[in-house]
């Protein structure tokens, strides 16, 4: 899909969201796995068996997913499904899964019962492995579906016709607002972060889009301190996580490296023309998850400019 349809994908999920809860969301999260993993299963009830509290396996990856999408969401109310779930899937599921996947439908993120529980079942149960999977995993399960598959799982027609979006990832919006308020002008003498800059290098980055990042670096520590802290942390990993997804998607349409940043680019702001403080907000984000490794690649071990090995 093009990036104006990825865009019209991503506002249609966002209403879907909305206003799927229980059963409706339960469908909608099969129909995805469905399309997404050959090996998934997707568990309906069966009399008294009921599911044997499983809404979904996957065979290979040996996962078990519990699906939780209230109207109204109250703490305890989380807990009492989450430990149901998993001490039903203990029980009755012995042997069948390695990862227990939490699945819910709070579009604001993770709530903070959601990350407690995680952590005190990794401690009473350290044979296994516990993940969540919200609002931003779907949408990142949702973006590796070719049109076709996208259309069924959104349940509606996804236009070809070009559309100007003025925000692309709404989860940044917080995050470019902040940087637009503290970020002050970039010292051109300051050392930069502990960065592997042969990476702009292996990655054929050079005139304007090489100092755009390299401008970015210098400001991107602002980035680190906004993730800071156990609350955000699961947040930045997903974050990234779509921006690697993103990133290898451009990667198999777009050759030259100043196209794929433009792409990304356009992934943090959307397709119109934005105010020149917003694009260096931009740019210092993707300085930042550039650091990191999650867009482009890191150049092996020892590699040196002019050896013949490109990304």
């Amino acid at each position: 899909m093009r990036y104006e349809q990825r865009a019209y994908a991503r506002v249609k999920f966002l209403e879907l969201m909305a206003e799927l809860y229980e059963n409706e969301f339960e469908d909608f999260f099969h129909r995805l796995m469905c399309l997404r993993y050959p090996d998934f299963l997707d568990v309906r009830t069966a009399g008294s068996l009921g599911d044997m509290s499983a809404d979904g396996l996957t065979l290979h990856s040996r996962k078990l997913y519990a699906c939780y999408a209230p109207q109204t969401v109250k703490p305890s109310k989380i807990r009492e499904k989450f430990d149901g779930d998993l001490a039903g899937a203990l029980t009755k599921r012995d042997g069948q899964f390695d990862t227990f996947v939490f699945v819910h439908n709070d579009r604001r993120g993770v709530h903070p019962e959601v990350t407690a529980m995680l952590s005190e079942a990794a401690v009473s149960s350290p044979a296994l492995r516990f993940e969540q999977m919200g609002s931003r995993r779907l949408w990142h399960e949702c973006m590796q579906l070719d049109q076709v598959a996208a259309e069924d799982v959104l349940r509606c027609e996804i236009p070809i016709k070009q559309m100007t979006f003025g925000i692309g990832m709404d989860d940044l919006e917080p995050l470019l607002k902040q940087l637009q308020e503290i970020r002050t002008p970039s010292d051109p003498l300051m050392d930069l972060p502990d960065v592997r800059i042969e990476k702009l290098d292996f990655n054929r980055l050079e005139g304007e889009a090489r100092e755009d990042l390299l401008r970015g670096m210098r400001q991107a520590h602002l980035v680190e301190a906004f993730y800071a802290g156990n609350m955000r942390e699961l947040e930045h990993d997903e974050v990234a996580r779509g921006f690697r997804v993103y990133y290898e998607q451009v990667r198999k349409k777009w050759n030259d490296p100043e196209d794929v940043l433009w792409q990304l680019q356009m992934y943090v702001l959307g397709n119109a023309q934005p105010r020149p403080k917003v694009l260096r907000a931009a740019l210092v984000v993707l300085a930042h998850f550039f650091g990191r490794c999650d867009i482009f690649e890191a150049p092996p071990t020892g590699w040196q400019p002019g050896i013949g090995i490109t990304a």
